[in-house]
């Protein structure tokens, strides 16, 4: 269980992290990651977005159970003050653990690099 001072509670804090943070999807999680300016930082926080296309409120719940503990081991990388967004796509529902988590580490390794210029 994330700690409450490690949870995004409020729309606004999403849709914050959403509009401005970098976004990368891989085949079972869309992530948004928003890196704060170090003056406001407070620790990493966190916060899921599981629709009702990943399956009924039973499958849901247990998506989001299985992501909190993926990223419960992995907030403490992410730097002082960032805000992540995970939001769960239906092959989710499915997938291994292992598969959750390799998706996981791979769009977060994807949202933390520099942008390519086009």
């Amino acid at each position: 269980m994330l700690a409450a001072a490690q949870r995004l509670r409020r729309s606004s804090e999403f849709a914050v992290a959403i509009r401005n943070g970098r976004r990368s999807g891989r085949g079972t999680v869309v992530v948004h990651l928003l890196v704060d300016e170090p003056a406001q930082a407070s620790e990493a926080r966190a916060g899921f977005v599981v629709s009702k296309a990943v399956g009924n409120a039973v499958v849901r719940n247990k998506v989001r159970r299985r992501l909190r503990h993926l990223v419960q081991a992995r907030l403490a990388d992410l730097p002082a003050g960032a805000a992540l967004v995970v939001r769960a796509l239906p092959a989710s529902a499915t997938a291994s653990s292992e598969t959750l988590g390799a998706d996981l580490d791979s769009a977060l390794t994807a949202a933390r690099s520099p942008r390519r210029r086009r």
